[in-house]
């Protein structure tokens, strides 16, 4: 026997490097955490489950990862720093055995037009590369492929130092870009119609102008009608060629107008300027309106929406143009890449196929490079992030993914599955904010946080194995297996809509009846065609209330009471019982403490350092100042009722002396989403997106539309919190509202009156009615993968 097998051996001492492997965290207050205290094992793969507003994203993101990204900013100079975002360290006792931290979260990609799948990843560099090399005729640098990149020459006099002497030389200088002239690589030009400007029946003083804020009497109409360049009492369509082109397109003109030095400027630019140039969602409602009435987006007809300039769609490489390929699905890209024997580019090819790869193997196969980035879904956006970490040789590095089975069919889970637990078998330590059982069953360690939402939630409530947390008795122990059965009778529809010859993306002009007055579900795999068939057959406007996943926008000063227009009663309300203006009961406006200006904390802005926030010692955060607080409704002050949670205020709005209808009706919709939890005054910064989507909801359920088009509502949504969704989704249908959901989740396909199954695959793959019927005769059929994997849920 040798002496490395003798039984009595003694066992080799452990390195003192080897015992690191808990992340630990020690009384996390973070947001709505009530000091807790953690220990995470490193190299495995933890889920973090609990309700909607539980804690989960403030103990993942905002306390061990924020964390981590804060300690490695912190290994750069000081210089650098001032270049990167300032992260302040959470609030928290301890924080041991942390490693780098790489987020994959829901954050939308930018909206910027130039922004497309291609150029968010590193596919259209490498491309512009290949074609550069290969492409013939050759056109000129990567940068001829671009059209993010102008064409531009100049020449001029530059002056030298030279020998100790100053010498002027003339020097010419070119770039050759691919962006097409005409659209400037947007891909659309914008055409304003005349007609929603101005009556041309009428002259400038009769009140032509239809622009909002362009009334008679405003400086705007002045600017028009006393500039001396046309009679303002002649109809505009009297007007010379001359005159209309002064009133329209004019070039800015220093010019005095009622006697003050003013600058003239046509009609079109102006609205350009002014409007235009804005970000939409940003517009205020009517202005928003008014710009979509007047403005039409059309394909460029240069480039015919490829937004490259014509020499860099002449450069080919085996037939195939840059824009072909950009327009290709990616899946097919793959193949023509890897068809491409080139040993003088052999290594680009390479790094170019493995991208292309991971997009089919992540389920995005059936995307194009050419997509704007703005139009991808949450789900979509967060796996395009994942791509660059799928072939990644790190390893012990934590990475940190929020619900990355959103907007995934059952189907399409098990592949995002196998993906993290790869990511975990590589030696990394995988940190997952999820709710779908299907995920929790592959946990490694599963903490869970509640046991409510809010300030009812941030605490642990269980932490070990799946199969504990099933004994657990918590709320998630207790839904964990909750399966949702067949309805026994659906409901009969009122009408139908009609379809015909849907062609959006990838549908292949199918006809389909949606019927009215009941609860119908799209579904089939990501990719399918389900948006392309609901938001190019039945646009938001009058009648249909469409509430998709684009995240609402709020600044620290926003609240649930701003956002859903509760404010607006309850400061009349206010305003009316002590005789005083509205304005008052604002934080935005006079009521403000002056010191804060109403935000209720001071900021320090630190430089490269986080910036310090410290509460206003003024007000002592309440946001007003002190003679607002004297003012009383029912017995409280403003800052009282925004303290005051939904459940509580709907209360209080409801009767007594602060009864007040419109307030209580708002309020009412906010509880009925599940929200009641919520405090008015809570800033929207601080909401999860699930809150966020339900407050969106909560807002549009006061419109009076005969038409809801839900996308997901499931999002971000507790095993528990679907149950209650299911309920409001049939008051809404019995209050005589048809509603559309497109989901995936197999609870809200069970209880469907009707489901529409697009197909049978993804992209060009897709784009076909597979389905049409009722949920059981989906579940006898068994005929498509939704009919399998809703069969297999509800146990046929």
């Amino acid at each position: 026997m040798t002496p490395t097998t003798r039984p009595d051996a003694p066992a080799p001492t452990p390195h003192l490097a080897d015992g690191h492997d808990l992340i630990r965290v020690h009384g996390a207050r973070e947001n709505n955490l009530r000091d807790i205290s953690v220990e995470i094992p490193k190299r495995r793969l933890t889920v973090f489950t609990g309700v909607s507003g539980s804690g989960k994203s403030s103990l993942v993101f905002d306390t061990i990862a924020a964390e981590s990204q804060r300690l490695i900013n912190e290994t750069y100079s000081a210089f650098v720093q001032g270049f990167m975002p300032t992260v302040g360290r959470p609030d928290v006792d301890v924080l041991d055995g942390l490693t780098t931290a790489i987020l994959v979260d829901q954050q939308r990609m930018g909206a910027d037009p130039r922004s497309t799948v291609g150029t968010a990843t590193d596919a259209n560099a490498m491309l512009r590369i290949l074609f550069s090399r290969l492409g013939t005729p050759h056109i000129g640098s990567p940068k001829a492929f671009s059209f993010n990149v102008a064409s531009i020459s100049g020449a001029g006099a530059v002056t030298v130092q030279r020998g100790g002497q100053t010498v002027k030389e003339r020097r010419e200088f070119s770039v050759t870009g691919g962006m097409c002239p005409r659209c400037e690589g947007r891909g659309a030009v914008t055409d304003i119609d005349l007609t929603r400007l101005y009556d041309d029946s009428k002259s400038l003083d009769e009140g032509a102008l239809t622009i909002p804020g362009y009334k008679a009497g405003g400086w705007n109409y002045r600017l028009y009608a006393e500039s001396g360049l046309f009679d303002p009492g002649k109809p505009i369509r009297s007007f010379t060629k001359r005159q209309l082109q002064d009133f329209l397109y004019r070039e800015p003109t220093r010019m005095k107008i009622a006697g003050i030095n003013m600058t003239y400027e046509g009609l079109v630019p102006r609205i350009q300027k002014s409007m235009l140039a804005k970000d939409r969602e940003a517009m205020q409602p009517h202005i928003r309106e008014f710009v979509d009435r007047a403005v039409t987006f059309t394909t460029c007809p240069e480039c015919a929406g490829t937004r490259l300039s014509e020499a860099a769609r002449s450069s080919k490489i085996a037939g195939i143009s840059i824009a072909d390929a950009c327009a290709m699905q990616i899946s097919d890209l793959a193949e023509w890449v890897r068809g491409l024997a080139e040993p003088s580019v052999a290594p680009l090819l390479k790094a170019l196929g493995e991208t292309l790869d991971s997009f089919v193997e992540i389920g995005l196969g059936y995307l194009s490079l050419d997509r704007p980035a703005g139009t991808l879904s949450g789900g979509e956006a967060q796996r395009t992030k994942m791509i660059r970490h799928l072939g990644s040789s790190l390893t012990d590095v934590t990475y940190v993914f929020d619900e990355p089975t959103i907007g995934l069919h059952p189907h399409d889970i098990r592949r995002m599955n196998d993906l993290l637990l790869r990511l975990r078998d590589k030696g990394n330590t995988v940190l997952v904010v999820e709710h779908k059982p299907e995920v929790i069953a592959i946990a490694d360690h599963v903490v869970d946080l509640g046991p409510r939402a809010g300030t009812e939630g941030g605490t642990v409530c269980f932490e070990g194995s799946v199969e504990g947390l099933r004994a657990s008795g918590t709320l998630t122990g207790r839904h964990l297996d909750d399966r949702a059965a067949l309805k026994e009778t659906v409901r009969k529809p009122a009408g139908a809509l009609e379809v015909r010859g849907a062609t959006t993306h990838n549908l292949r002009g199918i006809d389909v009846d949606i019927p009215l007055g009941v609860l119908v579900v799209l579904t089939g795999v990501a990719g399918s065609g389900k948006s392309s068939l609901v938001h190019g057959s039945i646009p938001a406007g009058e009648g249909v209330v469409s509430i998709d996943q684009t995240p609402i926008r709020g600044s620290r000063r926003s609240n649930p009471a701003t956002y859903t227009g509760l404010l607006e009663p309850i400061r009349k309300a206010f305003a009316k019982a002590n005789g005083v203006k509205p304005a008052l009961f604002s934080a935005n406006s006079e009521g403000a403490c002056p010191t804060c200006n109403g935000a209720g904390v001071v900021y320090t802005d630190l430089a490269m350092m986080a910036g310090v926030a410290t509460t206003c010692e003024e007000c002592e955060g309440k946001r007003f100042e002190a003679s607002v607080l004297e003012y009383h409704l029912g017995g409280r002050d403003i800052s009282e009722v925004l303290a005051m949670p939904v459940a509580e205020a709907e209360e209080f709005f409801g009767g007594g002396e602060a009864r007040t209808p419109a307030a209580h009706r708002i309020l009412r919709n906010m509880a009925d989403v599940g929200l009641g939890y919520l405090t008015l005054g809570q800033p929207l910064t601080t909401l999860s997106g699930g809150e966020r989507q339900r407050l969106k909801l909560a807002t549009h359920m006061a419109e009076k539309s005969g038409v809801y088009v839900l996308d997901e509502p499931t999002t971000g949504l507790h095993l528990a919190d679907v149950e209650q969704l299911l309920g409001l989704l049939d008051r809404l249908v019995d209050s005589g509202r048809s509603v559309i959901v497109i989901e995936h989740h197999q609870a809200v396909m069970a209880h469907a009156d009707w489901i529409i199954d697009l197909g049978p695959g993804a992209g060009h793959d897709g784009g076909r009615v597979v389905f049409e019927g009722t949920p059981a005769d989906l579940v006898a059929a068994r005929s498509t993968l939704t009919g399998e994997h809703l069969a297999d849920y509800v146990g046929a």
